[in-house]
């Protein structure tokens, strides 16, 4: 198996996560990427029209992408628990990794605009927009902790690396300060062996 990898990426990072967890990360062949939303990189476009990571090939040779199919296929593929087949827990479960997905895209779009567009074409209103998006988002965990309380899954597992990246990439945003339940709740989750590990190409 393969994923075209990016170190600083919140989506790869979820994939390698889920993989770890289900002890199917030593099996994953890491390829380099270059995914940028102006110059696109070629490699994962052969594999993935959208050019985007993360991008998975399969040992059959099938492609799959986004990360919600990519974790949901290595949990299949691991016979984990991560995702109930059916009933409230699953719904609990996709539910919550759409808010840490949204959070992510929030966060990633704020990014671009800041790093990516020219400086003269910025739309600061955009970024505090998203800015307040992501905000609210953590508003509402510190308001339900209570989520954190559930057996891992796969939505806790994407809130975590919501919250990782911004720990990389706003720690002006000092969430753990701002939502200190949220904080308290989500610390079991980020000190999961999964959740401290860290990636980089072999070589």
């Amino acid at each position: 198996m393969q994923i075209f990898f990016s170190p600083t990426s919140p989506y790869v990072r979820k994939c390698l996560v889920t993989a770890y967890e289900l002890g199917l990360i030593d099996l994953i062949e890491f390829l380099p990427a270059n995914a940028h939303p102006v110059n696109r990189d070629a490699h994962i476009i052969a594999s993935n029209p959208l050019g985007k990571v993360p991008t998975f090939v399969t040992d059959d040779g099938a492609a799959l992408y986004d990360s919600r199919v990519i974790c949901e296929y290595l949990n299949a593929l691991g016979h984990g628990s991560l995702l109930a087949a059916e009933g409230a827990a699953r719904w609990e479960a996709l539910t919550l990794q759409s808010l840490g997905d949204g959070i992510l895209d929030a966060a990633l779009l704020a990014r671009y605009e800041n790093h990516v567009r020219p400086e003269a074409l910025r739309w600061p209103e955009w970024v505090n927009g998203k800015l307040d998006a992501i905000r609210t988002s953590l508003h509402y965990l510190d308001q339900h902790p209570e989520v954190f309380e559930a057996e891992f899954h796969l939505g806790l597992l994407t809130i975590g690396c919501a919250l990782w990246y911004l720990d990389l990439r706003y720690p002006e945003l000092a969430w753990r300060e701002a939502y200190p339940r949220l904080a308290k709740a989500a610390e079991p989750v980020l000190q999961r062996d999964s959740m401290k590990q860290s990636w980089s190409m072999p070589g």
